[in-house]
């Protein structure tokens, strides 16, 4: 569980109508192709590297090599796009990811109207974990500023401004990784096996395990078990 609170600004890119691709027809977004779409926006913005519309240079060049009607091919960066009636009204809507250097990622949303534009409802770049769609709302998961915690934002369809915003916020503790056996350093404890050779003294075995200590019992023997000893963690 995490603490959740509003947004601190709304943030939110202003509605734009994309221009240079063909009418929508019956508002049906499952006919626009995401490649064609993000060209177009290029060649409106080209060289737009920062804001809603920025993309930076070499991702541009590789998004204008694409094909169209081939989204997500190992060297377009235009993913396979998703569709989810967002805004409410029994239409779907287009999603749209756009893969950035350094692990950064441009989310778009697209709404298309009776008129047969198709409007631009949502766009914002960050470090993206994850993408998903809950209800109809866009869930973005993303680093936080503090080590071991990811902030969760949901963006939902805005009625009185025509655009997606941020609406909800939770930064959520994120589990430590499981340390498998290769993690595992020597134990610092004392050994816990008892020796298993006779003799006439106090014992002197050693533990075995991974926890290395003095044994307990008689004898000379290797005790057999490991250690309570605990490894240090390791990032």
């Amino acid at each position: 569980m995490g603490a959740t609170v509003p947004p601190a600004d709304p943030a939110g890119a202003p509605p734009e109508y994309v221009k240079g691709i063909p009418p929508v027809h019956d508002e049906d977004v499952h006919a626009v192709d995401p490649v064609a779409l993000v060209q177009a926006e290029l060649r409106v913005h080209p060289r737009t590297r920062a804001g809603a519309d920025g993309i930076p240079a070499e991702t541009a060049a590789a998004i204008n090599a694409c094909k169209k009607e081939s989204a997500e091919p190992a060297s377009c960066p235009v993913l396979a796009p998703y569709y989810r009636d967002l805004t409410g009204n029994g239409k779907d809507e287009l999603i749209v990811g756009i893969e950035f250097p350094d692990k950064m990622m441009s989310v778009r949303v697209y709404t298309a109207d009776g008129d047969g534009r198709l409007n631009r409802i949502m766009a914002t770049t960050q470090t993206v974990v994850s993408v998903e769609l809950a209800g109809r709302d866009v869930v973005l998961r993303v680093p936080s500023g503090n080590r071991g915690y990811e902030l969760i934002t949901a963006w939902s369809w805005e009625e009185k401004q025509r655009t997606m915003l941020p609406t909800r916020e939770q930064i959520v503790r994120v589990p430590a990784n499981p340390r498998g056996p290769e993690d595992r350093g020597p134990g610092t404890g004392p050994g816990g096996g008892g020796g298993s050779g006779g003799g006439t003294g106090p014992g002197s075995g050693t533990g075995s395990g991974r926890g290395v200590g003095p044994g307990t019992g008689p004898g000379s023997g290797p005790g057999p078990g490991p250690g309570p000893g605990v490894a240090p963690d390791r990032p």
